[in-house]
């Protein structure tokens, strides 16, 4: 019997081992991003935490080689599992502050927080191992049999902790219910060997998990009237006191949607889209697609503006297109929504466009693939001869790197990247084979609203020729999330936002 429960605490442990590093990388990336830093950073962390654990767990199995020990180890391991994500929540908010704020020191501070927080519990988990091979082996003939037996368990439970927690703890019940869900059973596990004054501590993680789930940011004078744990991210709307409502993605720092009952300028740079196209002198666009629909703000103004025009609205989480229709008015004559990815939507489609919007990218980070010289020839397969790509690349303020590559990479496929650097934190790039001018959009040709006009104007006023010295990302190599982290620590550095 005692080797039967050994062998269930190590599959058991393996599960919440690997199923706590998947909801280690879910906890981090709403604030952090879900770059292949952050992945390394995690992965790290829980080897190192297992590494030390193993050699924690030799040195307490030679001293206490009993099953009540081990037990004690796994029900330690419960306890600092759960609270994982009740204690991460404020470093987490100061890492968002210091991210607002560009302080490198407050925000790598805050994640290293984070992922000590992690090891504690993973570095017991880790201690499992030995322990369990101390207490198995009997007989030195049988010792290589026995521990390969109990890692082959282990591993197993792995896959099962991996496939768990990334097909069905974290899409149904959220990350930190997840975390809970592990600890839970691992408390189940240890609890048998330790009498019944310890039946409480899985009594009291299973009341943890009836707790309702909190916001991600104080919402301050506005009220959240929609949330949801994606596939993807965590989304949430949140309503003013004068009807005006916000979609925020992961951290809240950046606005992915903006709504307001009647209108449909907004005075953003979603309004730049609508007039970009006058440039190339052909009257408003046949057809467009948005790569990054999320609320369907643009979508919802070219309806608005442009009943005539096809709209493609592009979005890879169906969430966000689902609340756009019931809170955000999302509509159109000649709307045409599909849930799917940005480039294999392209590679997909046969249909031509005069305007390809790309905004599918999520503070602080946009994905590789969107930013590299292959989409860029990609997208231009898809351009009618006056077609052109708007890009809206945010960027900390005062920092230009991003968008140095991002018009190489451009200039690398199309003839003609202008820049407007129409916010302090966001810049629009246009690239296109036709001729393109701001006089062209000056003279606002027919079909422009009036009302459109002085939108048009003032970019007309920024357009202005490419920054110069960026480097052409290829799919093979495009390291968009070590430009974007260093850009964030130079700009600290510098003292600037």
């Amino acid at each position: 019997m005692p080797a039967r429960r050994i062998q269930i605490l190590a599959a058991v442990v393996g599960a919440a081992s690997l199923g706590a590093e998947i909801a280690a990388a879910r906890l981090l990336a709403p604030w952090f991003g879900a770059s292949t830093i952050i992945w390394a950073n995690t992965i790290a962390t829980v080897l190192v935490a297992l590494s030390a654990g193993y050699w924690v767990g030799g040195r307490l199995a030679d001293r206490d080689p009993t099953l009540a020990g081990l037990s004690r180890v796994v029900l330690g391991a419960a306890a600092l599992l759960a609270v994982v994500p009740f204690i991460a929540g404020p470093f987490l908010r100061v890492s968002v502050e210091a991210l607002d704020r560009v302080q490198a020191g407050a925000f790598v501070g805050s994640l290293v927080a984070v992922l000590l927080l992690v090891a504690a519990p993973v570095l017991l988990l880790g201690a499992v191992a030995p322990y369990a091979v101390r207490l198995s082996v009997r007989t030195v003939d049988e010792a290589g049999r026995v521990a390969g037996r109990l890692y082959a368990i282990s591993t197993l439970g792995s896959l099962v902790g991996v496939f768990l927690s990334a097909l069905v703890l974290i899409p149904l019940a959220g990350t930190r219910r997840t975390f809970l869900a592990f600890a839970l059973a691992l408390a189940i596990v240890a609890v048998p060997a330790l009498g019944r004054r310890f039946v409480l501590a899985p009594l009291a993680l299973a009341a943890l998990l009836a707790i309702p789930v909190g916001t991600v940011k104080a919402t301050g004078s506005a009220r959240v009237i929609w949330e949801k744990e994606t596939d993807y991210q965590y989304a949430r709307v949140v309503e003013e006191s004068d009807g005006e409502r916000i979609l925020e993605l992961n951290e809240g720092q950046a606005i992915h949607s903006e709504y307001r009952p009647g209108e449909w300028l907004t005075g953003d740079y979603w309004d730049e889209m609508l007039v970009l196209p006058f440039a190339a002198g052909a009257g408003a666009p046949r057809s467009v697609a948005i790569l990054g629909n999320a609320a369907g703000t643009t979508a919802r103004a070219y309806g608005h503006f442009f009943p005539r025009t096809r709209v493609d609205a592009v979005e890879i989480d169906g969430a966000l297109t689902d609340v756009g229709r019931r809170l955000f008015d999302l509509r159109g004559p000649n709307l045409h929504t599909y849930t799917a990815d940005a480039r294999p939507f392209l590679r997909r489609s046969e249909r031509r466009y005069d305007l390809i919007v790309v905004d599918a990218y999520r503070q602080p980070y946009i994905p590789f693939y969107l930013a590299t010289r292959e989409f860029f020839a990609l997208a231009r397969r898809h351009l009618t001869p006056r077609g052109m790509i708007v890009i809206n690349v945010g960027h900390p303020e005062r920092s230009d790197r991003l968008e140095k590559v991002l018009s190489a990479t451009m200039g690398a496929e199309l003839r003609t990247v202008l820049r407007d650097p129409s916010e302090p934190t966001n810049t629009m790039l246009v690239g296109t084979d036709a001729p393109v001018s701001a006089d062209a959009m000056r003279g606002a040709p027919g079909g422009m609203p009036g009302a459109l006009r002085p939108v048009a104007q003032a970019t007309a006023g920024r357009l202005a020729p490419p920054l110069r010295g960026g480097r052409v990302y290829t799919d093979d190599v495009a390291p968009v999330e070590w430009l974007i982290d260093t850009s964030i620590v130079q700009v600290a550095a510098r003292g600037e936002r």
